[in-house]
């Protein structure tokens, strides 16, 4: 798989392409009675299906199950991705061991911002308001966005026409829940309709606590909740067109930790962290083959701000933001053997660090801009083959805070293909070459900076490489997948010295193995991740930053419905291996514990009141004390200790529809 070339997956994207377009005129003019092939597993409605190669997708449904406090909720049951410990200031999302910001992550179509810096959180994303979440692990398609290196995580919020049913013009949710260990009172309320044409959905929630206790009964200085969200959605529809006007804010106000992802002093200091999004989309309801468009333009910040420090310290008042404002214009083709979406992506993006410690230069200011086009195809053919192939072309240019300025352009490609050898059973094999421009890692490395900080005459764009290669199966009620992945991220930013310069090569490989099986009134399933991550071939550290240690992480879960009662009761357990070895020991780290996590939740609606739901969620039920993969490992040279996850902790909600 390895030898797969860039001009060979090019010449499978042209070839698939010609393909396709010739079959689009067979297809149309098939006779009545043509035999229509079901969907299959590989390629659905226009998207890669994540989950058959190795990734995660979780629909409303499972949603509503899980009910999800935070992202750490979010992913519990799913092994390939692993979330630190903390409030969301902390939360850090590891997907195969490669940190978020490394793969292109949108919330409703709008690019997210990366990680702006390595003790703070990579998540902004408040579950309450999601409705869908897919993690493409590895190639992800042209249309996924500009430097997908590592994948993909698509996130979707509510909206009011999913919500209404039976006819009805208006309606409204509220929830209210409580927490043991800290976690306090979590809120929310959202009021939704439709009248005539328009559209509209208002939601805010909130989440208000105490710092939380550990396994251990230690208590974690800096992790009470303390954030608001809302979201806001107008939308308009006319004569087969739709528009809307969408807005979110965030806020997270507390104090904090000097750094967020780990134990080092028991000192917290006020900290304030507020992302805003505004993004106007355009759409058809009634898209013809030829025509099925979508236009949209967003504008989005982000900041952080910690003042009232400790004074004399090198670390004092800072604050540093992001500004970006963009675009996506595409259209999706109907070829008849399957979809082609053609499009431009723009964004320009601002950078500002207000340098906090006592430097030559009180602010460092950088911006990027990068403009693409891409093309991916999606096919499904009558011998049995899926394709999915495509490739985009990306302008970028970077200029940093001394004005120097450089630009370059780059292609990628990526192809995934799949062969039903036998009913419910078929094997895929995928790989991608992605050009990511210049990387800028996490902007807030710049804190402290002087004048001597310069960007490296040999700084060039990053590039990544992904290969995997697997079999899904698919009986009855059970369904089973088995993915072996190797994805490649070169050049990314190296910016922990007075020089920004290139890192040499991240890598995960390894496997992922899942299986589900359903019995109508309940489910059970699990899976099991291993990922061997290294730095320039070496074994990674528990360093955090742009990948961590992995090791093997499995879950497993199960639901099971009781109709007689209108009760549902469910359960899972997360476990990880041992992690040790002289490449921990040696960078002075301790070596980090395996540990088995139980969660378990009931669910009731009362007869007379089908619209109100108590749950009962109990987290971390037998109170082990323990960290996750993605948290920064104990550092004995430097007497820091990991951030724990929280002790047992017991939750009761009510939620009602109305």
């Amino acid at each position: 798989m390895q030898r797969l070339s860039f001009p060979a997956m090019t010449g499978v994207s042209l070839i698939a392409m010609a393909t396709a377009l010739q079959a689009q005129d067979a297809t149309i003019s098939q006779t009545p009675g043509t035999v229509v092939l079901d969907p299959i597993t590989l390629v659905s409605d226009g998207q890669e299906s994540t989950e058959a190669t190795g990734g995660v997708t979780l629909t409303q449904a499972d949603l509503q199950a899980l009910k999800p406090a935070d992202v750490s909720e979010l992913f519990s049951r799913d092994s390939a991705v692993n979330v630190a410990a903390g409030t969301g200031p902390a939360k850090r999302i590891y997907v195969l061991g490669l940190e978020q910001s490394n793969l292109a992550v949108t919330v409703d179509g709008v690019p997210q911002f990366k990680d702006s810096w390595h003790h703070g959180g990579s998540s902004f994303v408040d579950p309450a308001f999601l409705k869908r979440v897919e993690v493409e692990a590895g190639a992800a398609g042209a249309d996924a966005g500009f430097a997908a290196a590592a994948g993909a995580v698509r996130y979707e919020t509510l909206g009011a026409r999913e919500l209404l049913t039976d006819g009805r013009t208006q309606g409204g949710r509220a929830s209210l829940s409580y927490g043991s260990n800290g976690r306090g009172v979590t809120a929310s309320l959202a009021g939704y309709g439709v009248y005539d044409g328009f559209d509209w959905f208002a939601m805010v929630n909130t989440a208000q606590g105490d710092n939380y206790d550990d396994g251990d009964g230690n208590e974690i200085p800096g992790s009470e909740a303390s954030n608001v969200t809302g979201i806001v959605k107008l939308g308009y529809e006319f004569e087969g067109h739709r528009v809307e006007l969408a807005y979110e804010h965030s806020e997270d106000d507390a104090d904090r930790p000097v750094r967020m992802n780990m134990n080092l002093e028991d000192a917290v200091y006020p900290l304030k962290l507020t992302r805003d999004t505004l993004s106007l989309t355009y759409t058809e309801t009634a898209p013809s083959a030829m025509w099925d468009p979508e236009l949209s333009i967003y504008l989005a910040r982000q900041e952080y701000a910690r003042t009232n420090f400790l004074e004399g310290r090198a670390g004092g008042d800072f604050s540093f933001d992001a500004t970006t404002v963009g675009g996506v214009a595409k259209n999706r083709f109907d070829v008849g053997v399957g979809t082609v979406t053609a499009g431009l992506d723009w964004a320009y993006n601002d950078y500002s660090i207000d340098n906090f410690g006592d430097t030559d230069v009180p602010v460092h200011e950088l911006e990027t801009m990068q403009a693409g086009a891409f093309v991916q195809g999606r096919f499904e053919f009558a011998n049995g083959i899926r394709l999915s192939t495509g490739g985009r072309l990306d302008a970028h240019r970077f200029s940093d805070w001394t004005g120097d300025r450089r630009s370059d352009t780059g292609a990628s490609v990526n192809a995934t293909i799949a062969y039903e050898f036998a009913p419910g059973y078929e094997v895929f094999a995928g790989a991608s070459r992605t050009w990511l421009g210049y990387d800028l890692g996490e902007y807030g490395y710049l804190h402290a900076r002087d004048s001597s900080t310069v960007t490296a005459d040999g700084f060039e764009p990053a590039t990544a490489k992904n290969y995997k290669l697997g079999l899904n199966a698919s009986q009855g009620n059970w369904t089973g997948n088995v993915t072996l992945f190797d994805t490649r991220l070169d050049g990314l930013a190296n910016a922990y010295y007075p020089t920004l310069d290139n890192s040499e090569e991240y890598r995960s490989k390894g496997f992922t193995l899942s299986g589900n099986y359903s019995w109508g009134s309940g489910r059970i399933g699990a899976s099991i991740t291993k990922a061997d991550v290294s730095y320039d071939g070496d074994d990674l550290a528990p360093v955090g930053g742009e990948a961590t240690p992995f090791g093997t992480v499995a879950t497993l879960f199960i639901d099971q419905d009781i109709p007689q009662y209108n009760l549902a009761v469910g359960a899972s357990v997360e476990l990880a291996d041992r992690l040790s070895g002289d490449y921990i020991t040696d960078s002075g780290f301790a070596e980090a514990p395996g540990y088995a996590v139980v969660n378990a939740y009931a669910e009731w609606s009362p007869a007379q009141y089908q619209d109100v739901v108590v749950r009962l969620g109990v987290e971390n039920l037998l109170d082990k004390a323990y960290y996750e993969r993605s948290t920064y490992g104990r550092n004995l040279d430097r007497d820091v200790t990991p951030l724990y996850a929280p002790g047992r902790t017991v939750t009761l909600g009510v939620s009602m529809d109305f």
